[in-house]
């Protein structure tokens, strides 16, 4: 069984064919797709799961803690299982990839008192941007 879907269980989430069948394609690292590509893959294992059903779960999941909206640069929202584990997103800057990434020390400590500006903060987000391997690869003619 996938980690999220014995997090689920474990929640007493209740787990239909169709909940089931979203929370096996979003399973794994790196997974950072859009309701589209979690409606498209799922429809390929369960051809009758509709739209509405993939955003409902995508919500429900959303709302439990157990995968985070991750939005970058005004594209589609993308919907990550790794929600439990911290980290910080390396985007590339052309074709939209998203990878987990995991930078060493603590950078809620990285900000000085002076720059908090009486913020008690208490999350941060940090977006890596740049170009992946297949983008910065020169296009031979």
């Amino acid at each position: 069984m996938s980690d999220l879907l014995e997090r689920l269980r474990s929640r007493g989430w209740r787990m239909t064919a169709q909940r089931r069948v979203v929370a096996e394609v979003l399973d794994g690292d790196h997974v950072h797709l859009t309701a589209d590509e979690v409606h498209a893959r799922a429809a390929r294992l369960l051809p009758e799961i509709s739209r509405a059903t993939v955003y409902n779960a995508l919500g429900e999941l959303v709302a439990l803690g157990e995968v985070a909206e991750v939005s970058t640069d005004g594209r589609a929202k993308r919907y990550d299982p790794n929600a439990r584990r911290p980290h910080q997103h390396l985007v590339c800057s052309s074709c939209g990839t998203i990878r987990d990434v995991h930078p060493a020390g603590d950078l809620l400590a990285a900000l000085p008192e002076s720059e908090r500006m009486g913020f008690t903060v208490s999350k941060t987000e940090v977006t890596y941007r740049g170009l992946c391997p297949a983008c910065s690869r020169p296009v031979l003619q």
